[in-house]
């Protein structure tokens, strides 16, 4: 968990002087595609939502500004969430 948890957080500021994961939040580690290695904030997120894929805005996929990168729970190892491509 300590690996885990020195990783930078998905969506923190680039000049954020602390970038990464907060005490008494939980993370899903994102893994390959363009967010490769940030952790995902899902404090609070319904079981449901933690099942399902999710559509992240990011400007260094495959289509730029507007574009989104998708990732889903690994199966098995529901703490990493898998890359499953880019979409606008």
């Amino acid at each position: 968990m300590d690996e885990l948890m020195r990783g930078r957080v998905y969506g923190a500021d680039h000049d954020d002087p602390d970038p990464g994961p907060r005490p008494g939040h939980d993370y899903r580690e994102l893994v390959a595609g363009p967010l490769d290695g940030l952790l995902l904030d899902v404090t609070g997120w319904t079981e449901r939502q933690l099942e399902e894929p999710v559509a992240l805005p990011t400007e260094i996929g495959a289509y730029g500004a507007g574009g989104r990168a998708q990732y889903a729970p690994r199966s098995g190892d529901p703490r990493r969430w898998d890359w499953r491509g880019d979409t606008r």
